[in-house]
């Protein structure tokens, strides 16, 4: 099982579900249509299930990252026959009570908008109570470092012994500057300290988005107002940084798509919808090659297939191994690499060469499962072609490379790999090797 993500069902209990049913009313959103939902109690491994009760057939759609089909200011779910738009605040109170299963019966596009906060969920979720189900949970758990740029939103998810979320933001509002805030998503956490903040927007803003048909039920009594000089006249803010403490419901909401609970600490700066929802599928993604992957290597394993040894071996761990395939290395760059001392050392920059050497190393590995007695054997790279450098790579970056087997007849193998630092393409290459004995 992949290191990296580890699908664990032992150390945090059992799936959780509500004790009892409860309805909410009142106008969406974005349609601006009146609407009810009622959440119901649901069987384990159902999941978040939307179900139009409003609808001929009554269709429904999961809760589901794959099944994302609108970001633009509100996530919008949609399956064949139905969509349900704005499901990320119920989410979020959900997510942070531990509630794993759930049915949602709307009659109406999108759930009720309240006060524009994730608080009435939060405080419905607690009166009906939590039933605990029989089926063990599932935990997301982050034990490397990983990062996504998602258009002007930066994200990194790092270990962390439970689930928290920082958030940065910044607008040129006076009413709302630069903010940071982090909390720990657990259920009296959530609630004392996000679950109240409510979503915002620029008086300016409105006939635009409602042109394009967005924010038609957005009022004051649901949506913090703000004019080009800050708050309207009358508003008053329940935190003193409520807008960033939003975006961290919002944040928490989109992230409860990925179908599991995270263990992890997500560091969002200027986080969106588009960002999170790229986010999500990224650690959906994980979740998903945490079944069936391989397990990594650690430093003493790859010593025992590969033959560089100090100051030329360059990979520190394998994270993600498909036998025949796929394999994902990590190389973590520091200042005390010894051929910083010589190449620009007033501006260390790491050879392009040794980058592409590194790369081969990772795509070495990929082949010690294609022959009996791998320790035996050498693998000597034959050619490069199509490398290219996309950006440098300096002290304090990590370079995760993903290399992909194109071809694999007797003992020669193509393969094309790219090294990545913080999710942007640093270098790439196809290769072709031949393995020998030693």
């Amino acid at each position: 099982m992949n290191r990296q993500q580890r699908l664990e069902t032992h150390e945090v209990g059992r799936q959780r579900t509500l004790a009892g049913s409860f309805s909410l009313e009142g106008q969406g959103l974005h349609t601006g249509e009146p609407v009810r939902a009622t959440l119901l109690p649901a069987e384990a491994d159902t999941g978040y299930v939307f179900r139009r009760v409003d609808l001929e057939g009554k269709p429904q759609v999961a809760g589901d990252v794959d099944n994302v089909t609108g970001v633009e200011w509100e996530t919008v779910i949609s399956g064949d026959q139905v969509a349900v738009r704005t499901v990320e605040h119920l989410l979020a109170a959900a997510a942070a009570a531990g509630v794993d299963n759930l049915r949602v019966e709307l009659e109406g596009p999108e759930p009720p908008a309240l006060d524009g906060s994730a608080a009435r969920w939060s405080e419905a979720i607690r009166e009906a109570g939590i039933k605990v189900l029989e089926a063990d949970a599932h935990v997301l758990s982050i034990e490397e470092p990983l990062s996504l740029v998602s258009g002007e939103s930066r994200y990194a998810v790092v270990p962390y012994p439970c689930y928290r979320v920082s958030a940065d933001i910044e607008f040129e509002n006076p009413a709302i500057g630069r903010q940071f805030a982090s909390v720990e998503v657990s259920e009296p956490s959530f609630v004392s300290e996000v679950a109240a903040a409510r979503t915002f927007g620029l008086e300016s803003w409105r006939e635009p988005l409602q042109s394009r048909g967005l924010a038609l039920g957005s009022s004051r009594e649901n949506t913090i107002v703000l004019t080009g000089e800050g708050l309207l006249e009358g508003t008053e803010l329940r935190y003193p940084d409520e807008f960033v403490r939003h975006k961290i419901v919002d944040v928490i909401g989109d992230l409860a798509l990925v179908g599991a609970r995270i263990r992890g600490h997500v560091l969002a700066e200027r986080p969106g919808h588009r960002g999170n929802i790229d986010l999500a599928r990224r650690l959906k993604a994980l979740l998903e090659q945490g079944k069936d992957r391989g397990p990594a290597l650690g430093i003493e394993q790859i010593l025992e297939y590969i033959p560089h040894r100090y100051p030329f071996l360059l990979v520190d761990r394998i994270l993600e191994f498909e036998a025949g395939r796929r394999i994902v290395g990590l190389k973590n760059v520091t200042i005390n690499e010894p051929f910083f001392q010589g190449h620009f050392p007033e501006h260390p920059i790491m050879p392009g060469v040794l980058i592409v050497e590194a790369m081969a190393q990772v795509g070495g590995l990929l082949l010690m499962n294609e022959f009996d007695n791998p320790q035996d054997k050498v693998v000597y790279f034959m050619s490069l072609d199509d490398v290219k450098f996309r950006r440098p790579v300096v002290p304090g970056d990590q370079l995760i490379f993903e290399l992909e087997m194109l071809q694999f007849r007797g003992r020669v193998c193509k393969m094309r790999g790219v090294g990545l630092v913080d999710g942007s393409p640093a270098a790439e290459a196809t290769m072709l090797a031949r393995v020998v004995d030693r």
